[in-house]
Order: structure tokens, then C-alpha cells, then sequence
């Protein structure tokens, strides 16, 4: 294991430290827990928290500030953050019109969050939540039940930022999710397997010419392994399948996001964007709003995720395009 690291069981605490020292401008760390919060000004307006296992940088820290999250709550590499770390990523969040919880389909994490709602609701604070279970690969999964929440979740964020920065209340903010998570489908591939730096080798391992379809980001299982294959007939598959889903036709606004994993170079991302581009385009949907990068990671593993959103409703693209502070996005 080769690694830019220290003690491998202080991974979290000194990247949060590092992560607040470069970013002192706009978000903090809250003193005694694993919890980044924003400094922006509070506004009375509804709070908005996420949060999961770290080793997915920069999500879900690195979408803090003006316009995304409140605050975000980081777990173990690969780990659900507890309950008390979560209750105090709400009470942070918490401007007096309560706070909404946007959560990944994992059983530790619904358990966990939910359990901090029951605590912070006897604190009489108000608390929603949703679900984000945008991974089309596979049904169910080791630690999910139904589909796993992946690198579309960062969508919910942006979207639901936008809402709370609005003003809305935590009902309608509520209403929005539900809506919302329907019309967010990924699915990704892996190249090679994550190394978690407390186990010190690959989650998985691939042949050197093979990859698999439907990886999840914590390295569970896909849905097919092959040969290592040119990436038009990648993002093929990719798409067939999420058009399939989503039931697409002809003329329909998607918009699309385009997520390396950890290891994969922006010269790949952009070969598989072009080879999207085209494969949408010979399909007639139209394109209205893209994003390529890096935000949803599994640590080091190598390979990509492709998301699309269905975008009928102008508030939705309103609130992509709209402008944000954070370190990230």
C-alpha cells in the first residue's frame, strides 16, 4: 500500500484538520467532533446536513457552504457516522426552521440518522429526511436494502441547497425530495478495487484487462465482469441501461453528471464524455446542464459513474446553474 498518509487509524481527524485549514473561509470543523459546518450567516432559513463514510471526498464535506449543505458529518473510512456525531451536525444546522437530512441507501446510515432525528426531535428541533437510492446496477446490496445512494446524491444536494437558500419551508423542502430522488438514476464501472488505508490492500481485484460493471462505492459487487473494452462501448451500456430505466424518449431534457471514482485522469472523463455526448445525441435527448469531475469518490479505486437527471421542471435546472460557496463544487 503506497499512501500519503500518517498513522492509518487518524486518517479522518487529520484530513478534517487539513480540510478546515484550507478552507478556513468558508467552513470550520466543530470542535470535538467529525462534523464540518459553514460559516456563512444564519439566516433562519431551513438546515441542510449529509453525511456518510469518508473516503468519498469531497463529497460530503466539500459541497458545506452557501447555497449546499449546512453541515456534513463524516463517518469511519467506509463507516456510518454514529448518532451523537449526527445530532450534533443538526443542532449546528439547526436556524429555527429545522433541519432536513439528506441520506444514502445504506442500512447503517438510515439507522443511524434516523436515530439522531428521535434525538434531536426531544431536543424540539424539527427534522426530515430523505432517502437517495440512485443506483440503477443492482436491486439490492451488501448494507442496502433496494438500490444503493451513490454519486446522484450530490444532485439532491445542489438542488435542495438551492430550495433551502430560498426559503423554503422544511415541508416543501420535503416535498421536493421525494420528487426529486425518483428522477436521479447512476450507474458506474471499476477498473480496480479501493484500498481502505486501515486494511491496507483492495477491496476487490481485477485482471489486469478486465473491469466490472456496477461496482458500488464501497467496492460491492456489480452486476458483470468483461474485458476491458473501447469507451463508447462502456458509455453505451451505461446509457442503454439508464435510458431503459428511466423509460426515455425522444426529445426529453436530461442532465448529466460525469463522476471519476478516485484514481481515474480528467483526459479519461472527458473521452467518455465525448463518447456520451454522441450516444445521447444519436438518441435525441437533449443535454441542458453537465458536470465532470471528481465528487463522489471511493478512495482510490479506478473507474467512473454516470448520472443522469430528468429536468422537466425549469426550478430544477434554476437551481444547478445557481451559484454557490463551497469548497468543491
Amino acid at each position: 500500500m503506497k499512501k500519503i498518509i500518517n498513522n492509518p487509524a487518524n486518517v479522518v481527524d487529520e484530513m478534517l484538520k487539513g480540510m478546515s485549514f484550507v478552507h478556513s473561509d468558508l467552513v470550520e470543523r466543530l470542535d470535538g467532533y467529525d462534523v464540518i459546518i459553514r460559516k456563512a450567516e444564519k439566516t433562519g432559513k431551513v438546515g441542510l446536513i449529509s453525511g456518510g463514510g469518508s473516503g468519498h471526498e469531497p463529497a460530503h464535506a466539500g459541497f458545506v457552504g452557501d447555497g449546499m449543505l449546512s453541515a456534513a458529518v463524516c463517518g469511519a473510512v467506509f463507516t456510518s457516522p454514529t448518532p451523537d456525531q449526527i445530532l450534533e451536525a443538526i443542532k449546528a444546522a439547526d436556524e429555527g426552521a429545522g433541519v432536513f437530512m439528506v441520506i444514502k441507501n445504506y442500512s447503517g446510515d438510515i439507522m443511524n440518522f434516523e436515530m439522531a432525528q428521535e434525538l434531536a426531535e426531544m431536543e424540539g428541533i424539527e427534522v426530515a429526511s430523505v432517502i437517495v437510492d440512485d443506483d440503477i446496477a443492482v436491486e439490492n446490496s451488501l448494507y442496502t436494502q433496494g438500490r444503493r445512494g451513490v454519486a446522484g446524491t450530490v444532485f439532491v444536494h445542489k438542488i435542495l441547497g438551492h430550495a433551502a437558500r430560498k426559503g423554503k419551508s422544511l415541508h416543501e423542502i420535503k416535498d421536493l425530495a421525494d420528487e426529486l430522488v425518483g428522477q436521479i438514476k447512476t450507474i458506474g464501472l471499476a477498473l480496480s478495487g479501493a484500498t481502505v488505508p486501515e486494511v491496507g490492500k483492495p477491496g476487490f481485484v481485477l485482471e489486469e484487462d478486465e473491469f466490472e460493471y456496477g461496482v458500488g462505492i464501497h467496492g460491492e459487487p456489480g452486476y458483470q465482469k468483461e474485458k476491458l473494452q473501447p469507451s463508447a462501448l462502456l458509455a453505451k451500456e451505461l446509457i442503454d441501461k439508464l435510458l431503459t430505466d428511466f423509460n426515455a424518449t425522444y426529445g426529453q431534457q436530461f442532465g448529466i453528471l460525469i463522476n471519476g471514482l478516485g484514481s481515474t485522469p480528467l483526459m479519461e472523463q472527458y473521452i467518455f464524455a465525448n463518447d456520451v455526448a454522441n450516444l445521447l445525441a444519436e438518441k435525441g435527448i437533449q443535454v441542458v446542464y453537465k458536470k465532470l469531475g471528481d465528487y463522489m469518490t471511493s478512495i482510490d479505486m479506478a473507474g467512473l459513474s454516470l448520472t443522469l437527471i430528468k429536468l422537466e421542471n425549469a426550478e430544477w435546472l434554476e437551481a444547478l446553474n445557481s451559484p454557490v460557496t463551497t469548497p468543491a463544487w
